[in-house]
């Protein structure tokens, strides 16, 4: 583990998060399974990282009542009565845009069902996070989103956004972009800006940071 793994997991603590190191996808994989060992009823982002790993498929598989956003066919209305289950679960999944040495949390968000569950609603929020995620500091985040993770997730989503086409976000041209700052498109995903310090709820947030480069 290296030294800017080690201070950012004891930053992570420091702010009433639990954090954990796995050396592998393996390792991450059976730490989830322990820390969903109680649970039932459990949901997710929509992550790359969870899919490369094969958490996904796990937390899918029928050892839990996943309630997916994702389902084909589904209306406006269900879908809309699904994000409200998930407010009850017992654990949501997600990663992490970026992760600070200081223990901080940087998420961006189009629908913003994904940081709704991570800001509040089920009862555990577990994050996995490669060490490519592990920015300095909240300028570095913000710097993350609009270089390394809206781009590719752009291209991903089919959303037609400027940054999906050109490999970064279009502020990028101004001399000092605005942490807002962003394109006018109809598929816009960053919309909404969440930074996550100390917690009040004691360890509702788990984060687990593998030593891989996974995700965007």
């Amino acid at each position: 583990m290296t030294d800017i793994v080690k201070n950012t997991i004891e930053n992570l603590k420091r702010n009433n998060m639990e954090a954990y190191y796995c050396e592998n996808t393996q390792q991450a994989k059976e730490k989830v399974a322990l820390l969903l060992e109680n649970c039932k009823t459990v949901s997710s982002g929509g992550s790359a990282t969870l899919a490369q790993t094969g958490i996904l498929d796990y937390i899918k598989s029928d050892r839990f009542e996943y309630l997916d956003r994702f389902k084909e066919g589904m209306t406006d209305r269900e879908r809309r009565e699904v994000f409200a289950k998930i407010q009850l679960a017992d654990a949501y999944l997600m990663s992490s845009n970026a992760i600070t040495e200081n223990g901080e949390l940087y998420n961006v968000d189009g629908n913003s069902n994904r940081v709704s569950a991570l800001l509040y609603g089920p009862e555990s929020v577990i994050i996995v996070a490669g060490v490519n995620k592990i920015v300095k500091n909240l300028d570095e985040a913000v710097m993350r989103v609009k270089k390394c993770a809206a781009p590719p997730n752009g291209k991903r989503l089919n959303t037609n956004t400027p940054c999906a086409m050109t490999g970064e976000c279009i502020c990028l041209k101004k001399d000092a972009p605005l942490i807002t700052d962003g394109c006018r498109s109809k598929g816009r995903m960053c919309c909404n800006y969440v930074i996550c310090a100390q917690q009040r709820h004691v360890n509702r947030i788990k984060v687990i940071i593998v030593n891989e480069n996974l995700g965007y």
